[in-house]
């Protein structure tokens, strides 16, 4: 005798499936602003590396070729791109640190930055920094990377007496990077 059991269901029902979503878009509403801010935090980073692999790689040539090595804003800001040069004419104020094509040599060009970051220097950055044969710079002063001018997240890159580069810390981990002083920074666009 064959005994009969009943079928099992494998659909599912729509409350089944309507909690199902209701569960995925909470998830994924929790999920998306962390990305996003990953992504910005990965940006930052990646621009603020670029600066100080360039800062020091014209510390490195102005060493190795024992002349001056300027690194100069292409643009309006350090945003719009800046370029590596030997700066062979100096025999003028206007001429010195200022690339000029027939006597200076181009080492480098870095393009600009996506549109929503800005890269300031601060007034002892302004336009350049120049490195000495010895390797020192022209001055002490610092680089902040930011994204929509908002500070929170923003890079911070220091220039010391010697012409060496670093990244500021973030010691009490709220996202804002701290001066030598310990203050942190104000503000993206000048005077940080």
């Amino acid at each position: 005798m064959r005994t009969s059991y009943p079928k099992l269901q494998l659909a599912i029902t729509v409350i089944e499936l309507l909690i199902t979503l209701s569960i995925f878009m909470i998830l994924l509403s929790i999920a998306i602003p962390n990305f996003s801010a990953g992504i910005v935090r990965n940006r930052l980073t990646s621009i603020a590396n670029e600066l100080v692999a360039s800062l020091n790689y014209a510390r490195s040539e102005a060493i190795r070729r024992g002349q001056h090595v300027a690194v100069r804003k292409t643009g309006a800001n350090w945003e719009n791109g800046w370029q590596i040069f030997v700066d062979i004419d100096r025999a003028t104020n206007a001429s010195k640190n200022v690339f000029n094509a027939g006597t200076d040599v181009q080492i480098t060009e870095v393009s600009a930055l996506p549109e929503t970051y800005t890269l300031r220097g601060n007034n002892n950055f302004e336009n350049f920094i120049r490195y000495q044969p010895d390797g020192t710079s022209n001055n002490i002063g610092s680089f902040a990377v930011c994204q929509n001018d908002s500070i929170q997240g923003a890079k911070l890159i220091i220039v010391n007496t010697s012409g060496r580069v670093r990244m500021a810390p973030d010691t009490d981990q709220d996202g804002i990077p701290e001066k030598d002083n310990g203050a942190e920074i104000t503000g993206c666009t000048s005077g940080f």
